[in-house]
């Protein structure tokens, strides 16, 4: 017999379905626009494709398995950590391909002249592989054994049961919260978000100070280059925002879980934290479309070339300059 959903229950099934059908459309319009635009194609947008990939999961796998878990199916306990586990997996690529365009962006600022021998496509292919092995080791150690097991197992013993744990399948329940908060959020969340900021506050300070620098010797190419620099470092720390606004509240109701078990956390609060969350997948196509030009130009491209069958001059992959809206 199926579970009862409730009123409550079908509203957030709603939201969430909403946010994936604007989430995986959107992200894969950004990986459609990478592929056919020559321009899109050094470092930073290779970065920018894998947080698109890692927004796209969150559509078509991590939202349907919170539908499940929400439903509360009755699972095993290790099928039921095999649900929870991709959003940890999936969370950690996001928050390491951040901090991988947030250093290539202070490359670009920092050596100039020697960013592209530096900073190669192989050597920034080897870097996404880097993140994505990483985050399979940090979202899958509570497969590795830092979960909730033996909590669950006394109960499971206690009222006569044998052999594998059967639970309502829950985050909270397989998911331990000292993993959550000692090792994924002190370690691989909070850390690295403050590391970018930090990256983002030293561009902003090495820009402006070279165009001080340049505006004083009335140079107008290296003045073009840094404004153009300037531009694109706001619109990738406004993703950065975006995406701190979107995770520390969940973060911060787990550290009330963990530190204060009796505090009283409204359920409603619990649903918005999780709905940013989520929504945080959907958010980057749109920043790209308002921020970016050549992101914009192609997704005009692509809708009139494939949705309305109006096919417009070829993009020109040798823009001069990048231009960011402001």
């Amino acid at each position: 017999m199926p579970p009862y959903i409730s009123a409550f229950q079908a509203a957030y099934i709603g939201i969430e379905v909403l946010i994936a059908l604007v989430s995986v459309p959107g992200n894969v319009l950004v990986i459609w626009a990478v592929k056919v635009n020559q321009a899109l194609r050094d470092a930073t947008f290779c970065f920018i494709v894998s947080l698109a990939v890692a927004d796209v999961a969150v559509g078509a796998l991590v939202i349907p398995l919170a539908i499940l878990i929400n439903i509360g199916p009755q699972t095993y306990f290790h099928t039921c950590l095999m649900v929870a586990c991709p959003v940890l997996i999936l969370t950690q690529s996001s928050i390491l391909a951040l901090l991988a365009i947030a250093v290539d962006r202070y490359l670009r600022v920092k050596i100039p002249l020697r960013y592209k021998t530096v900073v190669t496509q192989r050597r920034a292919a080897v870097a996404i592989a880097g993140c994505w092995i990483l985050s399979l080791v940090v979202g899958l150690t509570p497969m590795f054994g830092w979960n909730n097991l033996s909590v669950v197992e006394q109960d499971w013993v206690a009222n006569g049961s044998v052999g594998e744990p059967v639970i309502k399948c829950e985050f909270e329940k397989v998911i331990s919260m000292e993993y959550m908060v000692y090792f994924n959020f002190f370690v691989w969340v909070l850390p690295p978000l403050l590391l970018m900021v930090l990256i983002y506050l030293e561009v902003f300070y090495l820009i402006r100070k070279q165009l001080n620098k340049k505006v004083s010797a009335s140079s107008g190419d290296p003045q073009k280059y840094y404004g153009k620099e300037l531009k694109i470092a706001k619109s990738l720390a406004l993703i950065l925002f975006l995406f701190a606004l979107s995770w520390l509240p969940l973060h911060i109701l787990n550290c009330i879980t963990l530190f204060c078990p009796t505090c009283h956390k409204p359920s409603i609060l619990i649903y918005i934290a999780i709905f940013l969350t989520h929504g945080n997948s959907a958010m980057n196509p749109i920043v790209y479309a308002f921020r970016i030009h050549k992101f914009r130009v192609t997704f005009l491209k692509i809708w009139n070339d494939h949705f309305r069958c109006q096919p417009k001059p070829p993009i020109d992959d040798d823009l001069p300059e990048e231009k960011v809206d402001d």
